[in-house]
């Protein structure tokens, strides 16, 4: 009964694994549908390179800082218990390999592939897995003290600060380093729009994010017996009150919509295990409202040209579900408790502050030593022909068809 035991939780573990990987399919085609058709080519093949170069830095580096466990020991040791703790490292690696796909989306259609990969490197080998340990591992006493002061440790479940706001503060340093792209912001303060290049391939990469989160978030459990169906009711309420948020307060805008969803599940992550089900549709009402007022903020008032807007989706939603853990899951508001409303700002904001900090470093260190951005040149003939040497749809773009 113990090894059946054993390896339903390996199977468990890796569906969930298969399903978080698939979610960068979604990453893929969010983006490949928003970027302008001369980057297309390009933000395939960032997304998928971003997940090899995450692999490698995790697997010797990242997962080792964060956890204190290698693999450099025999197979036949590894085996054991079903190979548990090679699974588990795929599904933590999934969630890892996020980080710089999130990034992605920030940086489109300007930055040079092989210093975003060296990036991409640091930030899933050092950066991220040093949070992450904070968080999830109790790794510098962190979450000692927060319970000791106010309670309960800091909670996030499924990573609504650790993975998706650190992506998103990340991103920003970025972006800011970049500078927007050509021609985006003219010198009278007028602004060139740069619509989404196929709504198709954007609907596309939402719908593949969306169902794939389920397995981000219910799998989280990491064992069968401490599977739970709140999470998924959940993550499906705070899903569907994105999408309405948005949908109205985009005004029937097809991207925001398609963000909607994603917005309102970035934010359930943390607390997807603590809420009522109408906490976490208000919780995802208030994501989906935050992604369209901040994505526009950012692009038209503070001229910040985060393509995909991953700051306002994955920063601004992911720090909002970190503090909402601690409004909707107290039992006052009918959540399960065991969670402390100060320890869920502070955890919060220490998780943004180490990434935009971060962020700064690595990506001010990798512009000082090699540059980070394409010239304008092949900024104007696009990521796809100055760097891969072929464009989406080649036989269309010689006039062939």
């Amino acid at each position: 009964m113990e090894a059946q035991h054993t390896s339903s939780d390996v199977l468990f573990i890796l569906i969930g694994a298969v399903m978080v990987l698939a979610m960068h399919a979604g990453f893929a085609f969010l983006e490949l549908g928003t970027v302008r058709a001369k980057n297309q080519v390009n933000a395939l093949v960032k997304i998928m390179s971003d997940f090899a170069i995450s692999t490698i830095a995790y697997f010797f580096i990242g997962y080792s800082l964060a956890y204190g466990i290698d693999f450099f020991t025999d197979a036949k040791i590894l085996q054991e218990n079903n190979g548990y703790a090679l699974v588990k490292f795929f599904f933590l690696l999934t969630f890892a390999a996020a980080i710089p796909a999130i990034i992605s989306g920030g940086i489109a259609e300007r930055a040079r592939f092989y210093p975003q990969l060296l990036a991409s490197f640091l930030i899933v080998g050092l950066l991220y897995p040093f949070f992450e340990g904070i968080t999830w591992n109790g790794n510098f006493g962190m979450q000692t003290l927060l319970e000791t002061t106010f309670g309960a440790p800091f909670h996030d479940f499924a990573g609504s600060v650790v993975v998706h706001a650190v992506g998103g503060w990340i991103a920003l340093a970025a972006v800011l380093l970049l500078g927007p792209r050509f021609g985006r912001y003219r010198k009278d303060g007028s602004m060139t729009a740069h619509p989404p290049s196929s709504i198709p391939f954007l609907a596309l990469g939402a719908w593949t994010l969306t169902v794939g989160w389920f397995g981000f978030n219910v799998m989280s459990a990491q064992t069968l017996n401490a599977v739970s169906g709140l999470v998924a009711v959940n993550s499906l309420m705070a899903m569907v009150g994105g999408i309405l948020a948005a949908l109205i307060a985009g005004k029937n805008d097809p991207g925001f919509l398609h963000n909607g969803p994603l917005a309102g599940l970035v934010a359930v992550c943390a607390g997807s295990d603590l809420m009522h089900p109408l906490g976490a549709l208000i919780t995802g009402a208030i994501a989906g409202v935050l992604f369209v007022y901040a994505f526009t903020i950012t692009q038209n008032k503070w001229k910040i040209d985060d393509v995909l807007g991953v700051w306002p989706l994955h920063g601004l939603c992911g720090l909002w579900g970190g503090i909402a853990a601690g409004i909707f899951g107290l039992t006052q508001l009918g959540g399960v408790g065991g969670v402390s409303f100060s320890a869920q700002v502070i955890g919060t904001l220490i998780g943004v502050s180490i990434a935009f900090t971060g962020g700064f470093i690595i990506y001010g260190l990798v512009k000082l030593a090699i540059g980070m951005r394409l010239t304008d040149e092949e900024e104007y003939l696009g990521a796809d022909l100055s760097i891969h040497k072929i464009t989406a749809q080649p036989d269309y773009n010689r006039g062939e068809v």
